[in-house]
């Protein structure tokens, strides 16, 4: 029996890419392991496979709050799955439900959480749900944003990406890692380590290095394009699109960039994300307009 591991993040932040990265990591393999086998390594927190055991009827029959009741069971479930630590996959704010904890502590040994910028998941929002940019712009924004009970998953609990944020990062955790999206980007080497140290670990250069490269972003494309990816939303055409730092550049309107700056800036501003060119769009306190 192990403890849980959260590998957290607000969809469309690279939870899929860290997932890899581990995957990778442990199998040490020469080849990069199968995207489609993510699954036998890291556990799905709302795969609703360990929920129907648990469930008194047809998930698809029950009332929300009846779900929310499951989930500090299943989440125990978990700890059967591996003798060691138990990675689990969550898209859900670290808050309440109906009164129940989305994310059970005292089966939980900590979490890394990957945060990425909210200008750039606007965009992959819009390709995995099948939105506009403005309607991704407004579901980047909504506190009661979620997904709802399907046949292969109980319902997520997201809120708004700042709430989300909020959530896991504001008050610092020992037990809790958070990683920006673009600095594994600019510097894997560095913060890739900081993710194994973090786990206790010591692998050797050439096998973090290994793990890094196959499971960078052109790796797992070239893997989509090859076999599929289960994970590929009905939605859109691919999963894994772009995967880069600022594309917002060249597909977001200025309207758009200053109404996702008013919505989201104070969590912008504690990891850098507002734009130097765009620091007009920074709403001004109220106190401060009236004192000028």
């Amino acid at each position: 029996m192990g403890a849980l591991i959260w590998l957290a993040s607000y969809p469309k932040s690279g939870n899929t890419w860290m997932r890899s990265f581990l995957h990778n990591l442990f199998r040490n393999a020469h080849e990069p392991v199968s995207i489609n086998e993510l699954d036998d390594f890291c556990l799905g927190e709302s795969d609703a496979a360990w929920y129907a055991p648990r469930s008194p009827r047809p998930l698809a029959e029950l009332e929300p709050d009846e779900i929310a009741k499951l989930r500090p069971v299943v989440h125990g479930d978990f700890t059967l799955a591996f003798p060691d630590s138990v990675f689990v996959k969550t898209h859900n704010y670290l808050g309440e439900w109906f009164g129940v904890p989305l994310h059970n502590m005292d089966v939980t040994a900590g979490g890394i959480y990957v945060l990425r910028n909210p200008l750039d998941v606007a965009i992959s929002l819009s390709h995995h749900f099948g939105e506009t940019i403005d309607e991704a712009i407004a579901h980047l924004a909504d506190d009661g944003a979620g997904t709802p009970v399907t046949g292969k998953h109980v319902p997520e609990v997201h809120r708004s990406w700042s709430t989300h944020v909020a959530s896991w990062t504001a008050a610092p955790n020992p037990q809790l890692l958070v990683l920006r999206y673009e600095d594994l980007l600019l510097k894997p080497k560095k913060y890739f380590k900081k993710v194994v140290q973090f786990l206790g670990l010591k692998p050797p250069q050439e096998r973090l290095e290994r793990a890094i490269r196959n499971s960078s972003f052109k790796a797992l494309k070239a893997q989509e394009q090859k076999t599929g990816f289960k994970e590929r939303s009905d939605k859109t055409d691919a999963f894994f699109r772009e995967g880069r730092a600022e594309q917002w550049r060249d597909v977001l309107t200025p309207d758009q960039v200053r109404r996702i700056i008013a919505d989201h800036h104070v969590q912008m501003a504690r990891f850098g994300y507002i734009p130097d060119d765009y620091k007009d769009a920074v709403p001004v306190p109220e106190a401060s307009r009236v004192a000028s």
